[in-house]
């Protein structure tokens, strides 16, 4: 997902969408450890994934500090 389309997601939809992506990390991780999957790429886009959702919650929740 783009971070611009993360922009436009409300605070709990961008939780609920964090937590669907770190279980589904997990999961390829688990099946990556027994038996290499087809493409492991996919595990550093879903990384890179959950650290957009994480930006985007940081820099949201810098703001009502500040403000």
């Amino acid at each position: 997902m783009q971070y611009q389309d993360i922009k436009n997601l409300t605070e709990k939809e961008l939780h609920l969408n964090l937590k669907d992506e770190r279980a589904q990390l997990q999961k390829m991780k688990f099946s990556h450890a027994v038996s290499p999957i087809e493409n492991p790429y996919k595990i550093r886009i879903a990384r890179k994934t959950i650290a957009r959702y994480l930006t985007e919650i940081n820099r949201r929740r810098n703001e009502k500090t500040e403000a």
